[in-house]
């Protein structure tokens, strides 16, 4: 895991819980920054440290970085790049900021890359049975996670499709758009369908893969119509999207809204009508 840092950095991480590490921030000239354990703290040469005494990445340690997760090629991994992120071999996504270019197809290259948020898969086995025994105590359902970014909502969907394959061994797809849902185990009964969008992934696999159920994370208004062709074919969509209330939500296509309050936390569960039923 963060193969690719470069020495002066991953140097740093030797000084650290690596377990409590969700997110690494990589700023040109910027202090370097952690996310442990929920809390973002700053990275000297010996680990945690106050402002002063933080590392400052080099813009070549920015560059060198993304260019090492990518695989030392990115035209190797352009489609991401266009997108924002560079998925490492370990399911590390790497976020970036920098001049977007585009012309007329799009965005069609990201250059003056400055900054890096590095993401860190986490399997936690175990940390969504309170979430599994509340929604799924009379079958598999419809589930939609509500919260803002970096508050474990990849973790659990990972974590809900190894026991939903453990315990009722049905047949999941595993729709992963930026190849970080799949880090880590998902279960033997999982199929996974890497770097598709989520209407091109649900579709290829309903037709080719006859799933029970699907799971994908970070929905946006427009995957909504892919999640509907799924719901009303029969297979159970668990979700995950950005948005921290019901009333939100685009489209109320499921069964269960589970809304986290912090890390990993359950706030609340609500039925398709908004109502608390957990």
């Amino acid at each position: 895991m963060l193969d690719f840092l470069p020495p002066r950095l991953a140097d740093a991480l030797r000084y650290i819980n690596i377990h409590l590490l969700y997110e690494l921030r990589v700023r040109a000239d910027k202090p370097l920054r952690a996310n442990l354990g929920g809390k973002f703290v700053c990275l000297g040469a010996c680990g945690v440290c106050e402002e002063a005494g933080a590392l400052l990445p080099t813009q070549a340690e920015v560059e060198e970085t993304l260019f090492a997760a990518s695989g030392y090629s990115v035209y190797a991994v352009e489609n991401q790049i266009r997108r924002g992120f560079v998925t490492a071999k370990e399911g590390e996504r790497v976020g970036i900021a920098g001049a977007y270019v585009y012309d007329e197809k799009g965005v069609h290259a990201v250059h003056g890359v400055t900054s890096l948020c590095i993401r860190i898969p986490h399997a936690i086995e175990g940390c969504a049975e309170e979430i599994y025994a509340a929604c799924f105590k009379d079958g598999i359902k419809s589930v939609l996670l509500l919260a803002p970014p970096g508050e474990g909502k990849t973790t659990l969907l990972r974590d809900l499709c190894r026991l939903m394959c453990r315990r009722t061994k049905c047949n999941v797809l595993v729709s992963d758009e930026r190849g970080e849902l799949s880090a880590g185990d998902l279960g033997e009964t999982a199929d996974v369908i890497r770097f598709a969008d989520k209407l091109t992934a649900f579709t290829a696999g309903i037709r080719a893969m006859r799933p029970e159920a699907i799971v994908t994370d970070e929905l946006l208004p427009e995957d909504y119509a892919a999640v509907r062709r799924a719901v009303e074919s029969g297979i159970a969509v668990l979700a995950s999207a950005h948005l921290k209330r019901y009333e939100d939500v685009p489209q109320k296509l499921f069964a269960r809204y589970v809304l986290l309050n912090g890390l990993g936390r359950v706030g609340a569960i609500l039925g398709e009508d908004g109502n608390v039923v957990a």
